[in-house]
């Protein structure tokens, strides 16, 4: 495998560290310039084939790696005289690409599981695969819209005035890509790669892919953010955040826990945050444990609204919390109910399966594919279903008495923590776990 590094970037936001003396890439983290941060991470992943896209001060990159053997890499070059967008040089790597590549940007610090996204990419026979994630703030990132394949359905720039409800899912700029791809570039001198390339790709049916992962992935690209990259690395976060390694979680129901619990919520209108959810999420956040929400939404079954809604009323969640710096890692719900006899309900949903709460199906979805521990996770809720559905889970629990906890009879245990709502059981998980 083949990773293409676009390091040709001036960096003017990082002028005090590098006083036009080296790249950007080249600004130090620890000691050590950010570019040889990312060949590592590379190395790890069986990654030694680099090439390096460079142009400003291009020769403080070649002469620190030169051929790439003393860091056991083999690296070629290209320097762009004049600067030729961000997918410019494609045009003129095409005879050095393998078949399939990654592409980054040079400001980016990430520790990535990449061998998971190339087995994502494969499975969906991708012409191009996007790393995604939630961030602490969506509001001023470009976003990726996608359906429940993964597939993108378009990108939701920055720059956009954004009047409606969305998902926290930026587009993190690292890509995996087939070379047959190049063969579409339009024929231009400078060329973009999202808006010339990837948002015409979205219109072909299977061709572009988003790859969610809560992985470690930001971009540096000023000196604060380069500060609190610093941090991070020393903290042990950046390199605990792989997905080779086993992920701890604390699982929250939402209705009650996270938004104030009004019978079957059908509509955006009718969600409102509990006062507490957004300090109990952002300290989550803080804690490397993932913050991910597990719902029954039995209205879909009744037919009191479809699931576009419900997506509609998680988009609104998302944004919510995204104003205020949190951020969720995944959301999953259900929307089947089994029994049967309500006038308007729809049949399709009406069926057993293995998602609803307290049964642990989409658990165990979230714990293949974020590596979750779930013997050393956690589950919030406020019914005892869903002390019920971490016991089956094999988490720990914790109840909160914002709803009705005795509501539901399929209960066989205590739970671990019983507390007023979800920002205490959260300090308290915390506690135990420091």
């Amino acid at each position: 495998m083949q990773a293409v590094i676009m390091a040709g970037g001036k960096g003017t936001r990082l002028a005090s560290l590098t006083r036009n003396e080296i790249p950007k890439p080249m600004a130090l983290l620890l000691g050590k310039p950010l570019l040889l941060w990312q060949m590592e991470a590379l190395k790890r992943n069986g990654i030694t084939e680099i090439i390096l896209v460079t142009g400003h001060l291009g020769y403080v990159i070649e002469d620190f790696f030169e051929d790439g053997g003393a860091f056991g890499l083999h690296i070629q070059y290209f320097r762009e005289e004049k600067p030729l967008g961000t997918a410019g040089a494609l045009t003129h790597l095409r005879p050095m690409l393998e078949e399939t590549f990654f592409l980054l940007y040079g400001d980016v610090l990430f520790d990535i599981d990449l061998r998971r996204m190339e087995r994502f990419h494969r499975e969906k026979r991708a012409a191009a695969t996007l790393f995604v994630h939630p961030n602490a703030h969506p509001f001023d990132s470009d976003l990726v819209e996608t359906d429940l394949e993964q597939r993108v359905l378009r990108f939701d720039s920055k720059h956009n005035v954004r009047d409606y409800w969305y998902e926290n899912c930026v587009n993190a700029g690292l890509y995996l890509l087939d070379r047959r791809i190049c063969e579409d570039l339009p024929n231009q001198e400078k060329i973009d790669l999202e808006k010339d390339l990837l948002m015409g790709l979205c219109q072909e049916a299977g061709a572009i892919y988003a790859y969610r992962s809560p992985e470690y992935i930001k971009d540096i690209g000023t000196v604060d953010r380069i500060q609190a990259a610093e941090a991070d690395l020393k903290s042990g976060s950046v390199a605990a955040r792989n997905l080779q390694k086993p992920q701890r979680a604390i699982f929250l129901d939402r209705d009650g826990t996270i938004n104030v619990k009004r019978g079957l919520i059908s509509s955006p209108e009718s969600f409102e945050l509990e006062p507490c959810a957004v300090e109990a999420i952002r300290e989550i956040n803080r804690s490397g444990y993932l913050a991910i929400v597990i719902t029954n939404q039995p209205a879909v079954a009744r037919g009191l609204c479809g699931v576009e809604n419900i997506k509609e009323i998680h988009r609104k969640m998302q944004t919510l919390l995204g104003r205020e710096g949190v951020f969720l890692d995944a959301v999953r719900f259900c929307p089947h109910h089994p029994d049967k006899g309500y006038p308007e309900e729809n049949p399709a949903y009406k069926i057993s399966c293995r998602c609803r709460k307290p049964d642990i199906g989409m658990l165990e979805d979230c714990a293949e594919q974020y590596h979750i521990d779930l013997s050393a996770s956690w589950f919030v809720g406020d019914t005892t279903v869903d002390i019920q559905t971490g016991k089956n889970a094999g988490t720990r629990t914790a109840l909160v008495l914002t709803g009705d906890a005795g509501s539901d009879r399929k209960y066989d245990g205590k739970p671990d923590l019983i507390c007023k709502h979800v920002l205490e059981a959260v300090e308290q998980i915390l506690r135990r776990e420091c």
